[in-house]
């Protein structure tokens, strides 16, 4: 006896279409609610336990701390965010199923990257995440240029989980411990020899992830991907290296290698800043923001601030994802015109030199950092640039009375320092726990003389030198290009 499979019969195409995107609509309602569940559940279960964070392990395999719920809050807010707003954005999109999909893998591999204390572990959640951004990179396969973009960060995050995988066996091996924890506890025992190549890999696996020169090109192309994936890519994936320094910072500690991090990350931020003021595309300016935002997280896990690390990487991640979820609407708002020049009058430098030296003062007084002579110096320097940047573009503008010249910078920097402090003490509170995340380095020759580099930079890019120079100016133009063959060279396959 033969029975057929009852199959569901649609009278039309038009009935089809909608029975697909009630599944659909019932699919994102459902991730929806459960991203918006853990976010909440992360968030109220962190401030109810704040002072006394609980400390929970499988095994060797994961460990929940203060720092784990700090950035599972951050990661599941970030990701419920853009997957709402991509409920709307995509509607209509042939790949959004598939979109949502690689975003959910996404989440849950970064959830996992920051729990995990086994070895291996890290290593197959540092490959997860990259293979699932690399997907939402080239979600749509029809597009040639989207799948060469794909395919090239594919590669560039492959070389760097090699890395990763070469650094940390290279510990587990000669310490014979398979885990963060252990390998932190027996670091002491190490020679340079052993430190100094797994840092070298540990520093590059971080490099290739959050885009740093040369290792650029990856993220320069992934422009191709939607609107919500590149939010998701700026405000979660770059910012895991970040994550992975913070882990593995006495590793980098025994190398010696945080003047690299410190040159490499500092050279990243100057040069990136350039190139983005030189874009007309929106998302590219956005992506050389970004360049430069890790170049500077970098450069504090150089100056021996992990835990300012962490700080910048969250706010980052807010940043950047309401930059590129209203990247829209800063194209319609765009209007050519002639940008004013820069030019201080002699009334301008004392609020200026002012508020730069209280705003300054201030967040040494609050966080703890320059008010001795070590690497925190630094970022007290670039606190009074930002606070004098801020005041002139405030005592410039025209609209504005005498009073409100006054009064604004006090209130801006105030609150902008004091809201920075509050989140820095709190985030190295959370941290406490992990072993040489806020370490301050003596003051070297290699710090002053780059300080001296960064401010000649700082004021040949505000006064636009740059653009008297025309060599350097298509060198800028030339290094913030995507890769060659994600934009011409596709078809020829």
């Amino acid at each position: 006896m033969h029975f057929e499979t009852p199959q569901k019969k649609y009278e039309s195409m038009q009935d089809f279409e909608s029975n697909s995107t009630m599944k659909d609509s019932f699919f994102t309602k459902l991730l929806l609610a459960v991203l918006w569940l853990l976010f909440i559940s992360n968030l109220g279960y962190l401030i109810l336990n704040f002072n006394a964070t609980p400390k929970w392990s499988i095994g060797e395999l994961l460990r929940v701390n203060g720092f784990t719920l700090l950035m599972w809050t951050a990661v599941t807010f970030f990701s419920a965010i853009v997957t709402t707003y991509a409920k709307t954005y995509l509607k209509g999109f042939k790949y959004y199923h598939k979109f949502m999909m690689f975003s959910l893998g996404f989440t849950l591999s970064v959830l996992l990257l920051v729990a995990s204390n086994h070895l291996l572990l890290l290593v197959l959640s540092w490959l997860m995440m990259g293979f699932f951004m690399a997907n939402l990179i080239g979600v749509n396969t029809s597009w040639g240029e989207a799948k060469e973009a794909s395919t090239f960060a594919q590669r560039n995050f492959l070389y760097g989980a090699l890395c990763l995988a070469f650094g940390v066996g290279l510990l587990a091996f000669t310490t014979g411990k398979y885990t963060i924890a252990g390998i932190s506890e027996n670091i002491h025992d190490l020679s340079l020899y052993v430190t100094i190549p797994a840092s070298a890999c540990l520093i590059l696996a971080a490099l290739i992830q959050s885009a740093i020169y040369p290792f650029h090109k990856w993220l320069l192309s992934a422009m191709t991907s939607p609107t919500p994936a590149s939010a998701l890519m700026h405000a979660g994936f770059v910012n895991g290296s970040g994550i992975l320094l913070a882990l593995f910072a006495t590793v980098l500690f025994a190398a010696k290698a945080l003047d690299i991090l410190f040159i490499i990350g500092g050279l990243t931020a100057l040069i990136a800043q350039f190139a983005k003021l030189i874009q007309v595309n929106v998302k590219q300016k956005l992506a050389c923001s970004t360049i430069a935002q890790m170049g500077f997280m970098i450069m504090q896990c150089g100056l021996g601030f992990f835990n300012a690390a962490v700080v910048h990487l969250i706010l980052h991640g807010f940043y950047k994802s309401y930059l590129f979820l209203s990247s829209g609407e800063e194209i319609v708002k765009s209007n050519p015109k002639t940008k004013t020049k820069l030019k201080i009058q002699t009334i301008h430098i004392i609020p200026i030199l002012l508020f730069s030296g209280l705003g300054a003062y201030l967040f040494a007084w609050w966080t703890g950092k320059g008010l001795q002579l070590d690497s925190g110096l630094f970022l007290t320097i670039i606190v009074a640039m930002t606070v004098g940047q801020a005041t002139y573009n405030i005592v410039k503008e025209r609209s504005l009375t005498v009073l409100q010249k006054t009064i604004l910078p006090a209130l801006l920097f105030v609150s902008g320092i004091g809201l920075y402090a509050l989140m820095y003490n709190g985030v190295t509170f959370l941290m406490s726990d992990m072993p040489m995340i806020d370490a301050p380095l003596q003051l070297s020759g290699t710090q002053i003389t780059f300080n001296i580099i960064f401010l000649i930079g700082f004021f040949v890019m505000k006064l636009e030198v740059y653009k008297k120079i025309p060599w350097l100016y298509v060198k800028l133009l030339n290094i913030s290009q995507p890769y060659k063959k994600t934009v011409l060279m596709y078809k020829s396959n």
